[in-house]
């Protein structure tokens, strides 16, 4: 799907897991709006690196379902700590909650 294609509906769809569709709308509804666009074109480039990505993480479930193990060629690694580290900002934004418009 092309970049410009997009809606936030296509990106809900599109993202695999519960946590990350809520992060996406919690996103979109408390971000200021100038910033917005900014934050849609985040959300895009990971739907779009994710379709990509979806005939190789078929390959490997099928490999995993049959081999009851990951194919060779795939690196497995902790990634807790970058996602931690890309929360932060989020985790931040969240103090501003209580500022309404005046």
């Amino acid at each position: 799907m092309a970049h410009e294609d997009w809606t936030v509906d296509r990106l809900h769809v599109a993202l695999p897991h519960s946590a990350s569709r809520q992060q996406l709308l919690q996103d979109v509804n408390l971000t200021p709006l100038e910033d917005l666009p900014a934050v849609l074109d985040g959300w895009a480039l990971a739907a779009e690196q994710l379709e990509a990505a979806r005939p190789r993480i078929e390959a490997a479930r099928a490999h995993m379902k049959t081999r009851g193990a990951l194919p060779d060629d795939l690196e497995t690694r902790d990634v807790t700590a970058d996602i931690l580290r890309d929360a932060e900002p989020r985790q931040g934004s969240r103090d501003d909650r209580g500022r309404g418009a005046a």
